[in-house]
């Protein structure tokens, strides 16, 4: 496989279903020939977020811009540029945007992963 090289505004950024002004871009991913990880951008706006959900896979983050409440489990963080996350896969988790655009890169393990809603009768 070739290497990918490409700029990050040439890649489609796809509204997120479960979120509230919450874009998503996959920067690298299996249709650039990755075989281990999947690369995003989620970038946030005014009045955005995600509600509480857990993922089968853990996430690592790093805040570009913006501010955020994140909760994951239990805690609230209050997280901006340069701050750095590690969500364990199963663990609750939501995000509140504090100031917009709220903007931050999100790695994955390249392998399927099922997102479930967590309370409000879900």
């Amino acid at each position: 496989m070739d290497a990918v090289v490409r700029s990050a505004g040439s890649v489609p950024a796809n509204p997120v279903a479960a979120g509230t002004a919450t874009d998503m871009q996959v920067l690298v991913g299996p249709e650039q020939g990755a075989p281990n990880f999947v690369l995003r951008r989620f970038i946030m706006g005014e009045g955005g977020g995600m509600p509480r959900h857990t993922n089968q896979v853990e996430h690592e983050q790093y805040v570009l811009r913006g501010r955020a409440r994140i909760t994951i489990g239990d805690t609230v963080h209050e997280v901006g540029p340069d701050h750095t996350l590690y969500i364990p896969a199963g663990a609750p988790h939501s995000y509140q945007v504090v100031e917009a655009p709220f903007e931050f890169i999100c790695v994955v393990p390249n392998r399927p992963d099922r997102v479930r809603m967590v309370g409000e009768g879900c």
